[in-house]
C-alpha cells in the first residue's frame, strides 16, 4: 500500500514538474517567435507599418500555434513515460498509423503547403478584407490548414487552403472607392463634373473622414451609355479597408448635391414609336 502511495506521489511530482516546464517552454517559445519574426521579416516595398505588423502577427500566430501543439505532444510523451510506460512502441505505432493514413491525409498536406505559401508570399493577413472566389469577408484567423472569414452578414466561413484557387485582397497597400451614377442624357456634363469634384473635395476635407482618404474622389469619365441614362464613374483612393463606409457616404452626398443642383437621376424609360 505504502509503495503504491509512494509511486503515485512521485509520479504526481513528476507530472507537475513536466506541466510547469511545458508552460515555461510555451512562454519562452512564444517570446522567441515574436522577437525572431519581428527582426527577420523585412517590410515590403509600398507596405505601411500597419500592414507589416499584420503580416508579422499572422506569422507569429501560425508558428506559435504549431509550436504549442508540438510542445504539448512532447509533454504528453514524458507524462506517459513517468508512469513507467515505454514510449518507443507508441512512437512506432504512430509511425505505422501515419503511413496507413498517409494516403487519406493528402488533402491535409495540400492545405498546409498551400497555407505556408500564402503567408510567406504575403497574399493576405489577419484583418484584411479578401475574396476567395465567391466567398468574401474579413480575415479573422489563419492556421496552417484553413483561413476563417467573417462576411458582412456576420456569417463565419472556414476555407481550407487547398480549395483556394484565387485570392482578391481588397485591403492591401490601398483601396479604391468607385461609384457609378446614372444621369439623364440632356444633362450638362461640365456641370456634373464640377459638382462631383466639389462633393469629393468636401468629403475628403471633412474632419470626420479626411484621415481615410489618399486622394479626393473625382469625376473619371462616362462609363456607359445605358438604355435610360448616361452612367458616370467617380473614383478616389482610400486607406486599406475604409472604402466601404466611404462609398456609402459619397453616394449620400452625391444624391443631396444632385437634388440641389437639379441634376436628374432618371427612372427607366422606354420610347415607343407608332406607325
Amino acid at each position: 500500500m505504502e509503495g503504491t502511495i509512494g509511486f503515485y506521489r512521485n509520479n504526481l511530482f513528476d507530472i507537475v514538474g513536466i506541466v510547469a516546464l511545458t508552460f515555461g517552454a510555451r512562454i519562452i517559445f512564444a517570446a522567441l517567435t515574436n522577437r525572431t519574426v519581428r527582426r527577420i521579416i523585412v517590410r515590403g516595398e509600398g507596405m505601411t507599418a500597419k500592414e507589416e505588423r499584420q503580416r508579422e502577427d499572422t506569422l507569429i500566430r501560425i508558428i506559435a500555434t504549431t509550436g504549442d501543439v508540438l510542445i504539448w505532444l512532447v509533454a504528453l510523451m514524458f507524462i506517459v513515460h513517468s508512469f513507467g510506460v515505454s514510449i518507443a512502441p507508441i512512437i512506432t505505432a504512430t509511425g505505422i498509423i501515419g503511413v496507413a493514413f498517409g494516403f487519406g491525409a493528402q488533402y491535409l498536406v495540400r492545405d498546409v503547403i498551400s497555407g505556408l505559401f500564402m503567408i510567406l508570399e504575403n497574399q493576405y493577413r489577419v484583418g484584411d478584407i479578401v475574396c476567395f472566389d465567391d466567398t468574401c469577408g474579413k480575415v479573422t484567423d489563419v492556421s496552417l490548414r484553413k483561413t476563417t472569414l467573417r462576411d458582412l452578414e456576420g456569417a463565419v466561413h472556414h476555407v481550407p487552403h487547398g480549395s483556394i484557387t484565387r485570392v482578391a485582397n481588397k485591403s492591401q497597400e490601398f483601396s479604391r472607392i468607385m461609384v457609378d451614377v446614372a444621369i439623364a442624357y440632356d444633362t450638362d456634363l461640365d456641370h456634373v463634373e464640377r459638382v462631383v469634384n466639389e462633393v469629393g473635395k468636401e468629403l475628403a476635407q471633412d474632419p470626420q473622414w479626411s484621415g481615410l482618404f489618399r486622394s479626393d474622389p473625382k469625376y473619371l469619365r462616362i462609363h456607359e451609355f445605358a438604355d435610360s441614362a448616361m452612367v458616370i464613374r467617380v473614383l478616389g483612393e482610400t486607406e486599406p479597408g475604409d472604402q466601404f463606409v466611404l462609398k456609402g457616404e459619397l453616394r449620400k452626398r452625391l444624391k443631396q448635391a444632385f437634388d440641389k443642383e437639379g441634376i436628374k437621376i432618371p427612372f427607366p424609360q422606354r420610347v415607343i414609336h407608332t406607325a
